[in-house]
């Protein structure tokens, strides 16, 4: 399978907007209308699964609302084909109940034509 050159151009700028903590300026700029979120578990806030930018813009601004990052690492991106792979670490406390805890979680990107269309996030608790 052939890398596509524009999931590797969309890796790279997803990955330096996380490094700059511009998580929703990359959903604006690089997700698709119809953008498919998947999370390996779902919570009393959240499904497993959203669908649509307008949702995905929510799920990212509860993350940034409910959590204080204390620090963050990103690695990646990592293409095969219309798919990318991305590493992140975050030590965070959560805003609610004052725990503070570290995650880490492996998160798979779908492109096509030039946009995310599915993202994938595997972790565990």
């Amino acid at each position: 399978m052939e890398m596509q050159k524009d999931t590797l151009e969309v890796g790279k700028k997803l990955v330096d907007y996380c490094k700059s903590n511009q998580v929703l300026k990359a959903v604006q700029e690089l997700y698709s209308e119809d953008i498919i979120s998947q999370e390996a578990m779902e919570s009393p806030e959240m499904p497993s699964q959203v669908k649509g930018l307008e949702a995905i813009k929510k799920k990212n601004k509860q993350w940034e609302d409910s959590m204080e990052v204390h620090s963050s690492q990103v690695d990646g991106p990592f293409p095969l084909g219309d798919r990318f792979a991305v590493h992140f670490k975050y030590d965070t406390t959560d805003k609610k109940t004052n725990k503070r805890w570290q995650m880490e979680e492996v998160a798979l990107y779908t492109v096509k034509n030039g946009k995310i269309i599915k993202e994938e996030f595997f972790y565990t608790m």
